[in-house]
């Protein structure tokens, strides 16, 4: 049995592989070199990223992040419309299906207040694009996965929709493949 772990104490030989806090307590290097990667995600561009994701009813913070396409998405977009947010991957059978009944629900949707936003969980772009021009589908896009993910479901499933109402609050999140009925139920409670 090996002996329990200690925290060495901040010395001149670690002091450099600690920060202190505004408070005067020590951080270990590692902590600190999370923090600035999170500060740093946070100025690229590619998204904010949030303490945790909207519970249902809160208020959701949405990110802006790049369309698929270039354009940028933003919590203008959904104000004042019901927003489908839907997480998938170009290699999920289940993904597949579920949005072909995506896309039936953005064509009947067409003028109404509806947004549908869906975030693709992949690394390359250009799979992505050949998916949605293979099976015709014109719903936007973005491959943000963590700002979103941040902002509205954190766990990992695929595929999953969140419904966000026209007031921006969480109205639930429904994980996996979800029956084309179910889908276009979501026009009729507009």
């Amino acid at each position: 049995m090996s002996p329990p772990r200690r925290t060495p104490a901040v010395t001149a030989a670690n002091a450099e592989r600690q920060i202190r806090c505004s408070d005067g307590a020590a951080l270990p290097r590692r902590c600190a070199l999370r923090a600035i990667a999170a500060s740093a995600l946070a100025a690229s561009g590619l998204g904010t990223v949030h303490a945790r994701a909207a519970a249902p009813g809160e208020a959701v913070r949405w990110p802006e992040v790049t369309l698929l396409d270039g354009s940028i998405w933003n919590a203008e977009r959904a104000r004042g419309k019901t927003t489908v947010v839907v997480f998938w991957s170009t290699t999920c059978p289940f993904c597949l299906r579920h949005n072909a009944h995506i896309e039936k629900l953005r064509r009947a949707a067409a003028g109404r207040p509806l947004e549908i936003l869906t975030v693709a969980r992949d690394k390359e772009p250009a799979a992505v694009r050949a998916y949605l021009e293979r099976h015709g589908y014109g719903f936007a896009v973005t491959m943000a996965q963590a700002p979103m993910s941040a902002a509205l479901y954190e766990r990992r499933v695929i595929p999953v929709t969140v419904i966000v109402d026209r007031q921006g609050r969480l109205k639930q999140a429904v994980p996996g493949e979800m029956f084309e009925e179910d889908v276009m139920q979501l026009l009729q409670d507009l």
